[in-house]
């Protein structure tokens, strides 16, 4: 079987690090500033019919993570650290943050798309006076144009997106590696990686109420990566790892 010559192994290759750090110190940030200063209504993703959205949103939002708790973030770092490295180590630095920031811009494009799209419903609903029917059925007093403003201004943050284009394109170019689910259940990198969209995928659509991860983000991020890796590799499409 064909072998991937690395350029330089690194455990902890210089884009991961520096992407790591920034993540962190954006984070402490969020959680110290939070309270005086509006971060997340300046630099989270909004509807772009929201009052608070902003173009610089598309990159910024995927530096921030929810500050109630450090899970989130720990989370995505670690993600990005288990399946970028691999690809930074094949691709060097300068591919590999082309690869990231493609793959964040992806799931920003397809969650605002998505959005658009469920926003949309509900403008229609509260502009045909259902959505007024129902928000007095279960006690909201504040007026249909107030819920709208609400739904319009949830912010949307996290590297997740571009998290997901890593283990798209770690499934791609390491389709027979293992990943070991929860430390102990061996499963190859491509059963994994389509098995996890396939789960995000019906979890977007079924829409759980009380749900509020982007799987069209992750989906989208998902997407860009796999295209990108699989333009990239067009003329080496026969190794595999």
């Amino acid at each position: 079987m064909a072998q991937f010559q690395f350029r330089k192994f690194e455990l902890l290759p210089v884009v991961i690090k520096n992407l790591i750090i920034i993540n962190v110190l954006v984070w402490i940030a969020q959680i110290t500033l939070g309270r005086s200063f509006p971060i997340t209504d300046l630099f989270a993703l909004h509807d772009v019919r929201s009052e608070l959205f902003r173009p610089h949103q598309i990159i910024t939002h995927m530096f921030m993570h929810d500050p109630s708790g450090p899970g989130h973030l720990l989370f995505n770092m670690l993600a990005l650290w288990m399946f970028g490295s691999a690809l930074e180590n094949v691709w060097g630095a300068k591919r590999f943050l082309i690869f990231y920031v493609a793959s964040g811009l992806g799931a920003a494009a397809l969650h605002l798309a998505v959005l658009w799209f469920q926003n949309s419903e509900l403008i229609n609903a509260a502009n045909s006076g259902m959505l007024g029917q129902q928000l007095r059925s279960i006690g909201f007093d504040e007026g249909v144009g107030e819920y709208v403003r609400l739904k319009l201004n949830e912010p949307t943050l996290g590297a997740s997106g571009a998290v997901f284009g890593c283990l798209a394109g770690f499934g791609y170019l390491f389709p027979n590696t293992y990943i070991y689910l929860y430390f102990f259940i061996p499963v190859k990198a491509k059963w994994f990686v389509l098995g996890y969209a396939a789960l995000e995928l019906y979890s977007g659509v079924a829409a759980t109420a009380g749900d509020n991860v982007a799987h069209f983000a992750h989906l989208g991020g998902a997407i860009v990566g796999f295209l990108l890796v699989y333009y990239w590799n067009k003329s080496n499409r026969r190794n595999f790892y």
